[in-house]
Order: C-alpha cells, then structure tokens, then sequence
C-alpha cells in the first residue's frame, strides 16, 4: 500500500519522467556550455593532447637533495591524474619548466631563553609555463608556501616529510590552478 498523496499513479510516472528527462537536459546542457570542462576543474580545450613538465633543478641558496625530484614528480603525478593528458618528454602541448628559488627556515615565534619556539620552511617555486596551442595563457611566476614546525625539532625523517608533503601539495595545485584550471 504505497502512498499516491491523492494523485493517480499514472499522473505521478508522468511527472516523474518529466523532471528526470528535464535533469538529463540541464546535465547535457550544461557540459556543453562551457566548452571542454572536466569534473577536476580544467579547462583544457580539446587540441590540447600532451604536456611535458621539465626536471626542476634546486638553485636555491640552501639544498635539499630530495627536493627537485620530489617536486618534479608531484606536478608530473597531479596531472596525470587530475587530466587525460599525456606526459613527453619534449614538444608537449603544454610545457613547464623553471626551478627551485627558495628553500628557508626561519625562527618564527621566541621563548623567554631568546630561542625559536616554533620554525617556517618555505619553498618557493619559479615557474613557465607555455601553452603552444594558446600563447596568451603563458606566464613565468612564483609559486611560495610554507610549513611550520617545532623548533626543538629537527627537520628530518617524518617531519620533512610532512613539510614536503604539505607545501609540495599546496604549490603544485596553485600551479595547476593558474595553468589549466584558470583560478
């Protein structure tokens, strides 16, 4: 014994198939309208097939030897998996390339024994970007963010690699956001 809320049942499949045929028109109409669009927030046009993403080398002042290729492969992995894209290795659709400018450990906060109670990393990124399908999308900018730790701490083993994995993740999406998803 369903309830029919007073309607036929008939008049209550009728209006049900309207509003689904209706949500499938706005569901077409609305991937249609903004030209090529993915659910991971690109807009990449659809001539747009390969990208290639250059070693960035560390040219800071202060070297982490982990830190090039670990940032090379993070912008390489966030978008493999955030576009259909394919990676080359040279004449990419798309190319970036630049390099390590900043990695700095500041004292951030004091105790009372004039010590750091608390430390920043920051990484700074330079970075071109070239778009060979749409040359007015190019742009050579900085990328900056930071982490920050104990300072009775040493910044090894798992605390760098909190540090890397929170400010690698946060430029590399910047990245991505100014390249391809245009925010």
């Amino acid at each position: 014994m369903g309830l029919n809320y007073g309607f036929p049942k008939q008049h209550q499949n009728r209006k049900m198939k309207k509003i689904s045929h209706l949500i499938l028109l706005l569901l077409i109409f609305n991937s249609q309208s903004c030209g090529i669009y993915s659910f991971s927030g690109t807009n990449i046009k659809s001539d747009v097939k390969t990208i290639q993403i250059d070693y960035f080398p560390n040219n800071a002042i202060l070297v982490e030897p982990t830190l090039s290729q670990a940032f090379t492969i993070k912008l390489q992995d966030l978008f493999l998996q955030q576009t259909n894209l394919s990676l080359v290795k040279s004449g990419g659709d798309l190319q970036f390339e630049g390099e390590i400018t900043g990695y700095k450990i500041n004292p951030m906060t004091a105790t009372a024994e004039q010590t750091a109670a608390q430390n920043r990393l920051t990484i700074t990124v330079n970075v071109r970007f070239y778009n060979n399908k749409l040359e007015e999308d190019n742009f050579e900018r900085s990328f900056s963010h930071y982490y920050d730790y104990d300072g009775n701490a040493q910044l090894t083993g798992g605390i760098l690699d909190d540090a890397f994995n929170e400010i690698l993740e946060r430029i590399t999406q910047d990245i991505f956001n100014a390249s391809v998803a245009k925010w």
